[in-house]
């Protein structure tokens, strides 16, 4: 499975470049929870773990240090991203702790921290719907300065982001059921990402059949 190997790989970089209490919160705090999250969420939607920092450590507004379950910093702007499970531990929270937690979710505000929270449930029901949240944020924070120097349509970017998730590749009509659009607009979307050196064709002659992302064109949305 290509994202769990990416995600081996991730970890395993991870861990190399910590030591002391930062790795054993690695090896202990990130847990399936965690894992699924990176493989059914995070992997699909932008296929990349760069940027993306496992428990990851901020200070404390007791003057001690905690950890994120994920952060993302790009650009200046840094987002939290936590995994909320229902299990014993939050069950049986007690007020004190609960006003703990919300205050170091306001204290990491404060900060500057972007704070996005998903339930377990969530993670494991309905991953295409955290995706979705997580692809919006990022448009609305980055969608205007990626490295192309281009302003893609909504349309086009996840005309990309289905490529990228399908090893690059895409046929025309499996693109327009996707997004839900006709052949007439579709072929114009396919043109113009063409022209803009998004899409090259992959095979075919006078009726070309399937599509495929120019190589050297990141994903940076």
């Amino acid at each position: 499975m290509v994202s769990g190997s990416a995600y081996e790989i991730w970890t395993r970089e991870h861990a190399g470049n910590r030591k002391g209490e930062r790795l054993r919160r690695l090896k202990e705090g990130h847990g399936h929870a965690e894992k699924l999250f990176a493989e059914s969420v995070w992997w699909p939607a932008f296929t990349s773990y760069d940027r993306l920092h496992p428990e990851y450590e901020v200070s404390d507004f007791k003057d001690g240090s905690r950890y994120l379950d994920f952060a993302y910093i790009r650009e200046g702007a840094k987002v939290c991203i936590e995994i909320d499970g229902y299990g014993p531990h939050r069950r049986d929270a007690d007020r004190r702790q609960f006003s703990d937690e919300l205050t170091r979710q306001n204290h990491l505000v404060i900060d500057g921290w972007i704070v996005i929270r998903f339930t377990y449930d969530d993670v494991k029901e309905r991953p295409r719907h955290c995706q979705q949240l997580l692809q919006q944020l990022f448009g609305k924070l980055f969608g205007d300065r990626n490295r192309t120097g281009e302003n893609l349509s909504i349309l086009e970017k996840e005309a990309i982001r289905l490529a990228y998730r399908q090893n690059g590749k895409v046929a025309p009509g499996e693109l327009f059921h996707y997004l839900g659009i006709g052949r007439t607009k579709g072929s114009r979307l396919i043109a113009d990402l063409i022209d803009k050196k998004w899409f090259i064709p992959a095979s075919g002659n006078r009726r070309i059949c399937l599509y495929r992302l120019n190589g050297d064109r990141p994903l940076t949305f």
